[in-house]
């Protein structure tokens, strides 16, 4: 039997499987392998108790009973947010000031751009950014919301994994005119290599045999600001390894054809305390879909080498000619 309550994750992963024609581009969008896209979409047929899908090699294609859910699940998702449109409009604009903890990377260069738009639809939310070192403890209020990369283990504290930040080398232009690229991570020691002090601590969660390289490698700069690596490297100051979304805010850095050194994953942590609050669950949401959207790709925990993006784009930006 159909059951009465349907799962809206499922809904939602089956109008992206739909929009794509391909559980692969889905599986890429939403970073979630593909065993667990097809998963939902059964687990979705079941309860439903009808075929919305045919599969075949090139792809998937709806039946007439997964044009009729299609078509019911995005007049779902429509009422859901004018629902909530609405009944945003009837409240008075939330306001406050939330304290925000993050790291000199994700803060600074991909949550700090976004923050004008944000201001625009909250004029009376100011947001307080706080660039740590370490994990804040917002428990003992410390922030309200941090994003951190370790799990917090506090009973108080709600935590939820947001993604994957994926290390890659980069290098700018005037550097590998001048010294050559290197062909492997072994190589390393042959170049002005670039450090960000906080990585020391991670080098065990690094890729095998990382802790190694750290042993041969002689670095030419070790840092704690991430900005501070940036203006070196783009200046010919070496190799560096950094996050792979950098690229896009520094496209004078030139991405290595080398293997990913390391996927490091994070998290949003706040309280029950600043999920009540209104100007605190507005940035909590905010933080979510930012993280979610669609140039996020970057975050998802599988690992899109930015020299790739262009043969990917009809997966993550929503192609729906795109097959596989």
């Amino acid at each position: 039997m159909p059951s009465e309550r349907l799962n809206w994750d499922n809904l939602r992963v089956f109008m992206v499987v739909a929009e794509l024609n391909s559980m692969k581009a889905a599986s890429v969008r939403l970073g979630e392998s593909p065993p667990t896209i097809g998963r939902k979409i059964d687990d979705l047929e079941t309860e439903l108790n009808v075929q919305l899908l045919n599969r075949s090699t090139r792809g998937v294609e709806l039946t007439e009973a997964g044009k009729f859910v299609l078509n019911q699940a995005k007049a779902m998702a429509g009422a859901a947010k004018e629902l909530k449109r609405q009944s945003n409009d009837k409240g008075q604009p939330a306001e406050g000031t939330i304290t925000l903890a993050t790291g000199d990377g994700l803060g600074p260069y991909w949550i700090a751009p976004r923050l004008p738009e944000f201001h625009r639809a909250n004029p009376r939310i100011q947001i307080k950014m706080n660039v740590v070192e370490k994990a804040p403890d917002v428990g003992a209020g410390d922030a309200d919301i941090a994003i951190q990369f370790t799990e917090p283990k506090q009973h108080d504290v709600i935590a939820r994994r947001m993604g994957t930040l994926h290390y890659i080398s980069f290098a700018s232009r005037e550097y590998l005119d001048e010294h050559g690229e290197p062909n492997s991570l072994f190589e390393y020691f042959r170049h002005r290599a670039i450090l960000h002090q906080a990585y020391v601590h991670q080098i065990e969660r690094w890729a095998p045999k990382m802790s190694e390289l750290r042993k041969l490698v002689s670095f030419a700069f070790v840092t704690n600001s991430a900005s501070a690596m940036i203006e070196v490297c783009k200046n010919g100051g070496g190799v560096a390894m950094l996050p792979s979304y950098i690229g896009t805010v520094e496209p004078s850095l030139v991405p290595l054809e080398l293997p990913e050194v390391a996927p490091i994953q994070f998290w949003l942590t706040y309280t029950e305390r600043v999920w009540r609050m209104p100007s605190g669950r507005i940035v909590i949401d905010w933080l979510k879909d930012m993280f979610e959207a669609e140039d996020a790709f970057w975050f998802t925990e599988h690992f899109v080498h930015p020299n790739r993006v262009d043969s990917l784009k009809p997966y993550l930006k929503g192609d729906a000619s795109a097959g596989g």
